[in-house]
């Protein structure tokens, strides 16, 4: 089995505390599929910046529809998150 060591919220500094702070913020909470990243702040914020274009940015597609195709892709890929 695989591990990676995640970075806490009580740890966190710099960079990663605000990238903490702001998903506390949005989500109420900050959820692991972030804090897997927490080693590398840079890609962290990346990811979010793309996440935040498909699932918030101008589409056709509803908000919903957007969960429902990532909640597809996730099972198709066998995801458990």
């Amino acid at each position: 089995m695989s591990w990676i060591r995640c970075i806490e919220e009580s740890e966190a500094e710099g960079p990663l505390a605000k990238i903490y702070d702001e998903a506390r913020k949005r989500a109420g909470r900050v959820y692991n599929i972030l804090r897997i990243q927490s080693q590398s702040p840079a890609s962290l914020q990346g990811m979010l910046g793309l996440y935040i274009a498909c699932m918030k940015g101008e589409s056709p597609l509803s908000r919903a529809q957007r969960e429902m195709l990532a909640v597809v892709v996730s099972r198709a890929n066998h995801c458990h998150y």
